[in-house]
Parts: C-alpha cells; sequence; structure tokens
C-alpha cells in the first residue's frame, strides 16, 4: 500500500516538474518575440497626438493597394498614395490623370499627384490637379544654364563642372520651384546626386539652407522628412522648425518595401517636433467620372 502511494506521488510530482517546465518555455518563446520597437514607438507616438503618415508612397515593383493596407494595419502608419505625373511618365495627360484617380479614390488612402519635371504645370488642368488631397513635387530633374536637362538620381545625366555653381543653380531651382508651382508638399529635400552626397555637410551651407526654408515658409510649402535617403539633416529640420516650417513624412519606395519610416520618426526625437509641426491635408470627396 505505502508503495503504491509513493508511486503515485511520484507520478503527480513528475506531471507538475512537466507542466512547469512547458509554462517556462512558452514564457521563454514570448520573450524572444518582442514587439518591434519602431512599430511600438509608432503606437506611442499616435497616443500622444502625432498623426504618423507616409505621405510619399507608391504602387510599385508589384505592391498593390491590398498590400499596402495590410502593412498599414500591422505598423500603424497611414498613407498617401502618389501618382508620378510628366514628362517620360505614365501618365502625362487628364484623361490618364483621372483614369489613376478613379481606379484608386474609393481605398481608404490619400491620393497625391507627385509633379515631375518642370513641365507639368502646362500638361494638366488646374481643375484635375485639385482633385487630388495633395500635390508635391521636387527639383530633381531640371535643366542648367547650359542647357543640360538632369535628372539627378541617374548618374549619367547629371554634370558638375564647378561644385558651388551647381549648388547655387540647384538651391535657386528649389526656391523657383516653392515659388511659382502650385503644390503643397516640397518632397526629396536637399537630395544631391551620387557625386556630390559625400560632401553634403559642406555643400549645404547655412546660407544655402535659410533660402529654401525661408521659400517654404513664405509660400507655407511643407518640406518632407525624407525615410529613404534620410534627408533633409537633423541641422536643416532645427533650423526650419525655428523657422516656422511645417514638415510631412514620406518613404519614396521604388519597390514592395515600404519600411516604418525609421528616419523621420527618430527626427522628431532628435529636432523636437511635436504634431502642430507637421502638415496635415484635408481628404477630399471629389468624385470624377
Amino acid at each position: 500500500m505505502k508503495k503504491s502511494i509513493l508511486l503515485i506521488a511520484l507520478i503527480v510530482l513528475l506531471l507538475i516538474l512537466g507542466c512547469n517546465s512547458k509554462s517556462k518555455k512558452t514564457t521563454s518563446t514570448e520573450q524572444e518575440l518582442p514587439q518591434n520597437p519602431i512599430i511600438q514607438k509608432i503606437a506611442e507616438l499616435k497616443a500622444s497626438g502625432y498623426e504618423i503618415v507616409d505621405y510619399h508612397a507608391h504602387l510599385k515593383g508589384g505592391l498593390t493597394m491590398e498590400e499596402l493596407l495590410k502593412h498599414s494595419k500591422k505598423t500603424g502608419i497611414d498613407y498617401g498614395v502618389a501618382f508620378n505625373a510628366g514628362v517620360g511618365f505614365p501618365i502625362t495627360n487628364d484623361s490618364t490623370l483621372l483614369a489613376n484617380y478613379n481606379q484608386y479614390k474609393d481605398y481608404p488612402v490619400l491620393m497625391a499627384m507627385q509633379a515631375e519635371g518642370r513641365e507639368w504645370v502646362n500638361m494638366f488642368s488646374k481643375e484635375n490637379i485639385s482633385t487630388f488631397d495633395y500635390v508635391f513635387t521636387d527639383a530633381m530633374t531640371w535643366t542648367d544654364t547650359k542647357g543640360r536637362r538632369m535628372r539627378l538620381w541617374m548618374p549619367e545625366e547629371v554634370f558638375v563642372d564647378d561644385k558651388d555653381d551647381f549648388m547655387d543653380q540647384l538651391v535657386g531651382k528649389i526656391v523657383g520651384v516653392i515659388e511659382n508651382e502650385p503644390i503643397d508638399l516640397y518632397v526629396n529635400a536637399t537630395f544631391l546626386p551620387d557625386i556630390l552626397q559625400a560632401e553634403y555637410d559642406a555643400l549645404w551651407t547655412k546660407d544655402r539652407m535659410d533660402k529654401v526654408i525661408n521659400a517654404s515658409v513664405t509660400n507655407n510649402i511643407a518640406i518632407e522628412i525624407n525615410a529613404r535617403y534620410k534627408i533633409p539633416s537633423a541641422t536643416f529640420i532645427k533650423r526650419a522648425k525655428a523657422a516656422g516650417v511645417k514638415f510631412s513624412m514620406g518613404t519614396n519606395n521604388t519597390g514592395k518595401e515600404l519600411g516604418t519610416l525609421d528616419y523621420a520618426i527618430e527626427m522628431i526625437d532628435e529636432c523636437g517636433l511635436e504634431p502642430a509641426d507637421f502638415f496635415k491635408p484635408v481628404k477630399k470627396e471629389v468624385q470624377r467620372k
């Protein structure tokens, strides 16, 4: 009888130890899968009143709207989806512009027009441009004083005879775009071609930064903090904030990977950006046929 009781007690003890072991393994597994820190940071910022929006996303590289919305739900990032319009792009007239708008207008995203080159202002009607929730452009496509049309992201199409002259021309183009083109955002701000990127801090002098910043303030144009290129610098952002510039966040993805706006999120803390420092468009309820 005693042997039976001892045997039963031993079995019970082994069962208890086994349960505790499984419990510890489960806890260990849970600890090995912590929440993504940047996603957690996004949630904290949103709880503090920030609107975390990627205003510069593209349906490129096979990325579908459904996949973008799934990513949005996972990360907590809201999206503005941009369509490239201008010379050399699929959208070159009012018909193709509205066709793209109508294809996606019913999705829960902001609709953006990314204007390309300097010719775009004469390619589309003001009415159809205003259909979009916001419009943005950059000065990555321009023609220099020698008549050479450059696309700064393509090394073979960049001409730098003199660095300072190039920078002065670039800043002049940026200011001209901000002052004269009907946009809400200026994106890819302070971008430099490959040949000059190593000298970014030296070439973007305070005087050059201030010319862009002053034009943005005067014309009420927001400046993008770009997560892909990690620009503008913190120095630029701090000067711009002090002057009253509004900011947006953007990825400018070329493929399916949207990322999590890491650089822009980092700049919020480093530059002391508040919710009121960010651009906020009003989603339009325009119906086109």
